[in-house]
C-alpha cells in the first residue's frame, strides 16, 4: 500500500495507522466515520485502502477547512462536517446516513493543535492560555484565574493524576492575586516552581496542562458520548477503533467495551436470567490494547503512550435501547 502521507508535508501521520486500518478492514462500498478528523490522516488511509465513503467530523474549524481541501482529491468520497464526535449519529442522520461500517476515534489533542502556539495547548512555546479545540466556551485562562483553590486542586489531581495538585493550586492562586495568568509559559513557570523534575524527563507542567485541556474540552464526557453514538450508528459487523493517549481515556474505552461485550463483572448467580443484562452489542477484537512498535516510537516520540482498542458490532440492540 502506498503511504498517503509521505508526500504531503501539511499533514501529520496519525499514530498506529496500520493497526487502525487492520481493525477497520475497509471494503469497497463501505461507509466510515473519522470522528476526530484532524488533518485527515486516517481518512486518507481508509479512502486509499478501498473504494469507500468517509465522513470526517471535527469541532475545530481549522481542521474542517483543511478537510475541504483534502476532499477534492477523492472525487466526492470524503465529506467533512464541523461538530462533536459525541453527536456523530445526529450529524450523519442529518445527511441521510443511518448506518456505517466503521468508526475511528483518535482521542485528545492533535499534533497540529499542539504545534500551533496560538492555540495554547503546549507549555513549550509562548501562547495564549486557551486550549479550546473549538471556539466556544471558557478558556484554560478563565479556569486558572477563577476556580477556587480546592476546586482547582481537585481538577489537577483527578484529570491530571498529579500528586502535587494541592501545592500547584496554592501557588496558582497566590500568583493570580498579583496579576491575571494569561500565557502558557507563565503557567508552566508557576507550576515548575513547586513540582520537582521527574527522572523520566517529563516536564513538571505536563499533568497540569493535561488536566486543564481535558476540562476545557470535556474530553472524557465527549468520549463517553462518542462511544454510545458509535454503538447506535454502526451496523452489525461494523468496526470500532479507538486510540487513546492516557489512562483516563483508556479506562473509559476499556470499561465501555467490557460492559458491551459481556465481560463486565457477572451479576449474582442467584438473579434470574432476565436480570443478567442486555445481549452484548460488541465483540472485542483484541483482549489487550495494541501499542506502537519500536520503529513508530523512533519516528514519533509522541506516540509513546498511545493505546488502540477495537471491537466489532453485533446484531444486538444498543444497550440504552435494550435496557
Amino acid at each position: 500500500m502506498t503511504d498517503p502521507l509521505r508526500h504531503d508535508p501539511l499533514r501529520h501521520r496519525p499514530v498506529l495507522l496500520q493497526e487502525v486500518l487492520s481493525a477497520l478492514a475497509p471494503r469497497d462500498g463501505g461507509v466510515y466515520v473519522d470522528g476526530t478528523f484532524g488533518r485527515g490522516g486516517y481518512s486518507a488511509a481508509v479512502l486509499d485502502a478501498a473504494d469507500c465513503r468517509v465522513w470526517g467530523i471535527d469541532r475545530d474549524p481549522e481542521a474542517v477547512a483543511a478537510g475541504q481541501a483534502l476532499s477534492g482529491r477523492y472525487e466526492g468520497r470524503l465529506t467533512v462536517v464541523e461538530g462533536r464526535f459525541g453527536e456523530m449519529d445526529r450529524l450523519l442522520y442529518g445527511h441521510g446516513v443511518e448506518a456505517v461500517d466503521g468508526v475511528a476515534l483518535d482521542v485528545g489533542v492533535s499534533s497540529p493543535q499542539i504545534d500551533d502556539a496560538s492555540r495554547g495547548f503546549s507549555f513549550r512555546a509562548e501562547g495564549p492560555l486557551d486550549m479550546r479545540m473549538g471556539r466556544e466556551g471558557p478558556t484554560a485562562a478563565d479556569l486558572v484565574n477563577s476556580l477556587p483553590e480546592q476546586e482547582l486542586s481537585h481538577l489537577v489531581w483527578s484529570l491530571g493524576e498529579e500528586r502535587y495538585a494541592r501545592r500547584i493550586a496554592r501557588v496558582i492562586v497566590e500568583a493570580r492575586t498579583e496579576k491575571r495568568i494569561e500565557s502558557t509559559t507563565e503557567l508552566a513557570a508557576i507550576v515548575r516552581r513547586v513540582v520537582p523534575k521527574s527522572k523520566d524527563g517529563i516536564d513538571p507542567a505536563t499533568r497540569t496542562f493535561q488536566a486543564l485541556r481535558i476540562r476545557v474540552n470535556d474530553e472524557l464526557g465527549e468520549l463517553e458520548r462518542g462511544l454510545r453514538a458509535a454503538e447506535r450508528l454502526l451496523r452489525p459487523g461494523g468496526r470500532l477503533a479507538v486510540v487513546s493517549f492516557h489512562s483516563l481515556e483508556d479506562r473509559v474505552v476499556k470499561d465501555f467495551l467490557r460492559l458491551r461485550s459481556g465481560r463486565a463483572a457477572a451479576p449474582s448467580r442467584h438473579l434470574p436470567a432476565a436480570a443478567a443484562g442486555p445481549e452484548p452489542s460488541f465483540s472485542t477484537l483484541t483482549r489487550k490494547p495494541l501499542t506502537p512498535g519500536a520503529a513508530e516510537l523512533a519516528a514519533n516520540p509522541r506516540a509513546r503512550s498511545a493505546r488502540l482498542r477495537s471491537a466489532e458490532r453485533t446484531g444486538a440492540a444498543p444497550f440504552e435501547e435494550a435496557a
